[in-house]
């Protein structure tokens, strides 16, 4: 029996390091697509937030999106973790990220979002929810840490989606996540993101962006009509924009956009007023990077990220 946990143990690290010498080399040669010069070309969307959107293998077969991101680990920092994805089945999830993957689709895995049940109250429950995050995601197998996704499947990276409760140790869990790199085989090891609100700074995660960790700072042009483009016009997303790219030069800078319009609060950009205005601004900038949309499931209504993909 001892014997037989043993090979099992062998064989999952096996896996693992295998895993992690396919993603380093697939990611290699996709590096140079993921950030091209000119326009990127590069959409990130949220995925998981209803479970009417279609499976994430669907999303990722759309051939709209160059990274997908599942939201949302909803509840961490006192012992506990919960991943809250709308009543989606976690039993395909490991198949679907892993042929994403396959199709050069980054998978990133975000936390927090609009719940009330995360928060971090010291440095040591960052440095937990690191550890946890690494073992059940991020890195290799470890006895005892439940892994959603199967053992044999590893996302590319973290966003942190900070919407609601105190700003304490997010900087600490960016280090402390960040210290696993060097377990990490992908020369482009984990992937740091956030997604912040648009007018800048946003005050739960300027201690987090300031470790300058970050790959990519997603920012959510929508929800707030002092710089959403159809309350504050041009020159109102791009006071903020500036911010942004000024103090962030060395991050890539995605321009979050919803894919509908929610609830009447008029969010959604008009297709032509995206590609002849809004976009070619923010694309003079040295740190623009691409399109965030919210969300898949408003995208599959709209299609929207099928004319953005063009453009971005």
């Amino acid at each position: 029996m001892a014997s037989q946990r043993r090979r099992s143990s062998a064989a999952s690290i096996a896996v693992f390091f295998l895993l992690s010498l396919f993603l380093a080399v697939f990611f290699q040669s996709a590096g140079a697509y993921y950030y091209p010069q000119g326009k990127r070309q590069t959409v990130a969307v949220f995925w998981g937030r209803n479970k009417d959107e279609g499976s994430l293998r669907q999303t990722c077969d759309t051939g709209d999106y160059n990274i997908v991101i599942i939201s949302f680990l909803s509840v961490f920092g006192h012992g506990k973790y919960w991943l809250d994805l709308s009543g989606h089945d976690l039993r395909h999830l490991g198949d679907d990220i892993r042929h994403c993957q396959s199709k050069g689709v980054y998978m990133l895995l975000s936390i927090g979002g609009d719940g009330d049940q995360y928060s971090l109250p010291s440095s040591k429950s960052a440095a937990d929810v690191a550890y946890n995050l690494y073992h059940s995601f991020l890195g290799r197998p470890r006895a005892g840490i439940f892994r959603p996704f199967g053992d044999d499947t590893i996302v590319n990276g973290v966003n942190f989606f900070i919407d609601h409760g105190p700003a304490d140790h997010y900087d600490d869990l960016a280090n402390r996540i960040n210290d696993y790199n060097q377990n990490i085989r992908d020369p482009i090891g984990i992937m740091l993101t956030a997604t912040v609100r648009c007018a800048y700074p946003d005050p739960r995660m300027k201690k987090a962006l300031d470790t300058k960790l970050f790959t990519q700072i997603h920012v959510r042009f929508y929800d707030d009509p002092s710089c959403s483009y159809n309350h504050a016009g041009l020159a109102g997303v791009m006071a903020q924009w500036n911010k942004w790219s000024a103090r962030y030069p060395n991050s890539r800078i995605f321009l979050g956009l919803a894919a509908a319009n929610v609830t009447g609060k008029n969010d959604m950009v008009a297709v032509g007023e995206l590609s002849r205005k809004l976009l070619p601004a923010v694309q003079k900038t040295e740190s623009y990077a691409g399109v965030m949309l919210w969300n898949s499931y408003y995208d599959s209504k709209t299609h929207y990220g099928r004319y953005v993909k063009h453009w971005a």
